[in-house]
């Protein structure tokens, strides 16, 4: 098991955002976390990145728990997440970006750097350039090239789609299968849940930060409650 999420609960204040929550994601896997606006999912990655403090429940890495570590440590342990909004630094080039993403290692990160304008080459073409002149597709583009250069063992994006126009949208899910086939595990939380269950293996339903359906995603594709709540069926 790489990450197991144990009833865990989220509170702000009196509020509670998720709620005796469980969830597991093997090495290998594309698991999607599916639910409206207000569901919980944002609060659920932010706990398992150690950005907030559970209220109870325990996460799981690698065999260990990890509640106890900070957000950074959670990082150079392979925990990595492409925040909603993709959060890059728009006062530094695009290559300045990049070197973010290596920051908890010693060791230069240059042939790595190279590998990632090799699969963006828009970056490439920018990487002296700021990072604010970069297209809403390209920003998430340097966001979650920046994750890769920390080496993820399990890769969380929030919300990738968010923003991006169609021909985007399925050019970034594409490269989520790519990333994918090359090993990386990844946990998508999504709101393109048609997109969200074509690419995932398997998929996890929150509504009001409690969990209402879980399994395989092609299955949750076809079952009635899944198109009635999301589908818009």
């Amino acid at each position: 098991m790489l990450l197991e999420a144990r009833e865990l609960s989220v509170s702000y204040g009196r509020t509670q955002a998720v709620q005796n929550l469980s969830l597991k994601i093997e090495a290998g896997e594309i698991v999607t976390v599916l639910g409206a606006n207000g569901a919980g999912k944002t609060s659920l990655l932010k706990a398992l990145q150690g950005v907030v403090r559970p209220a109870a429940g325990d996460v799981v890495f690698k065999g260990a728990s990890i509640l106890g570590r900070s957000a950074a440590r959670r990082v150079a342990d392979g925990l990595v997440l492409v925040p909603e909004g993709r959060q890059i630094f728009v006062s530094l080039t695009v290559h300045d970006n990049l070197l973010m993403g290596a920051y908890t290692r010693s060791e230069r990160p240059d042939r790595e750097i190279e590998a990632i304008y090799e699969r963006f080459p828009n970056l490439a073409q920018r990487r002296d350039m700021p990072a604010s002149v970069l297209s809403g597709g390209e920003q998430q583009m340097l966001a979650i090239g920046r994750a890769l250069l920390s080496r993820p063992a399990l890769m969380m994006l929030d919300e990738p789609s968010l923003g991006l126009s169609p021909l985007l949208v399925k050019a970034l899910f594409t490269l989520i299968s790519e990333l994918n086939r090359d090993g990386l595990s990844i946990l998508l939380v999504e709101q393109n849940t048609h997109m969200a269950l074509a690419t995932a293996h398997r998929a996890y339903v929150l509504e009001l930060g409690r969990l209402v359906l879980e399994g395989d995603a092609s299955s949750l594709a076809s079952d009635p409650r899944m198109a009635e709540a999301y589908l818009g069926a």
